[in-house]
């Protein structure tokens, strides 16, 4: 497995420190799962930002329009 070095401020290094005490893990477990988390974030915004367009030219701008369009009735 690759290694990282990252470089924390004083604060975020002290809460990691705690958390990774208070959760009985590592601190690269806890950093390992932070990235792993912000990562399906970004996957997931750059998967919307790429579907928005396309659903804009079927009419669909908010949540009840997609449940309209599956035929999904949410009353």
């Amino acid at each position: 497995m690759p290694t990282l070095t990252l470089r924390l401020p004083a604060k975020l290094s002290r809460d990691l420190t705690a958390a990774s005490k208070q959760a009985r893990l590592t601190k690269s477990d806890l950093a390992r799962d932070a990235i792993e988390r912000q990562m399906r974030v970004w996957r997931f915004e750059q998967s919307r930002a790429r579907a928005v367009p396309h659903a804009q030219k079927l009419g669909i701008f908010t949540d009840e329009d997609v449940f309209r369009h599956l035929g999904i009735k949410t009353n």
